[in-house]
């Protein structure tokens, strides 16, 4: 009766080391965290280095494109500008070819990381927000109400 319960010990261990293993070797270098860009400008040394997913809007007017290449430079802050409160304001660079709806004041979010001299974009890295299409008829059917 004893031998019976051993095996079933044993198989219990096998089974969370197993389990264990294999979450600590998924975690260990897939981890990235998303922040808002005010959220990591207030301690930039402490997510200097770290994958990130940063949230914010495109400066209007900050976006500069090197001619012949794929080398974008923007500047994105915290909050949209037509808010009035810009809030952090980071410069991103990136190689890559950019969506559609990349433009001044669209809502983004930048995989890579917080080096000292800005943002680096991983490839790829650049995702933004379609715009909603509804925006517009809510606004004007609740002018109509």
């Amino acid at each position: 009766m004893t031998h019976r319960y051993i095996k079933i010990g044993a198989t219990a261990l096998v089974l969370v080391l197993a389990f264990a293993g294999m979450l600590w070797s998924t975690l260990r270098e897939g981890t990235e965290y998303y922040k808002n860009i005010d959220e990591v400008m207030v301690n930039q040394q402490a997510w200097s280095g770290k994958q990130l997913q940063l949230h914010g809007y495109v400066v209007p007017d900050s976006i500069l494109v090197k001619q012949s290449t794929l080398e974008y430079k923007f500047k994105v802050q915290n909050n949209p500008a037509r808010s009035g409160e810009p809030g952090h304001v980071v410069d991103v660079t990136y190689r890559g070819i950019v969506p559609d709806t990349f433009k001044d004041e669209a809502e983004v979010v930048l995989k890579g990381q917080l080096t000292p001299s800005g943002f680096h974009t991983d490839p790829n890295g650049v995702m933004a927000k379609c715009p909603s299409k509804y925006e517009a008829q809510e606004k004007t059917a609740s002018t109509k109400s």
